[in-house]
């Protein structure tokens, strides 16, 4: 019996450690460089881009690691020329007022927007394919 403590207890520490290395390794990820065609948005010039064709639309914050991780996946969307997708990421910490609007719980959050409509929403880390695949299946509607 004790034996079975002290390997519980061992697997635990074990466990444990791992989950505070993944921590401290995801807070202190390098923020990747944003493209120069991904659109900063901002109370002031939302409507005027998300007005006419397809717009994808990223809530992040500075803070958040999983918005780091998706900016790279968004870089590639947004240099992909033949897409017709416009990319542009809204702060929700500096743009309160669309995060209420929109009602982002979470972050990353990404609106896909039709000809100033929302069509389509995806919420948490998203694989490239899988982003990709909501815009096609919104470009269509």
């Amino acid at each position: 019996m004790t034996t079975v403590l002290i390997l519980a207890g061992a697997a635990i520490v074990l466990f444990l450690t791992f989950l505070i290395y993944n921590y401290y390794k995801m807070k202190n990820t390098p923020e990747a460089k944003t493209s120069k065609k991904i659109l900063q948005v901002n109370n002031k010039n939302f409507k005027h881009l998300t007005r006419t064709g397809t717009v994808l639309i990223d809530f992040w914050a500075s803070w958040c690691a999983p918005c780091k991780l998706m900016t790279p996946i968004l870089n590639e969307i947004a240099e992909k020329e033949d897409n017709g997708v416009i990319v542009g990421k809204v702060n929700v910490d500096q743009n309160r007022v669309l995060a209420k609007k929109y009602k982002i719980r979470s972050i990353p959050t990404m609106i896909v927007f039709q000809d100033g409509r929302e069509v389509s929403r995806l919420v948490g880390v998203k694989s490239k394919r899988a982003v990709l695949k909501e815009i096609e299946r919104s470009a269509e509607d």
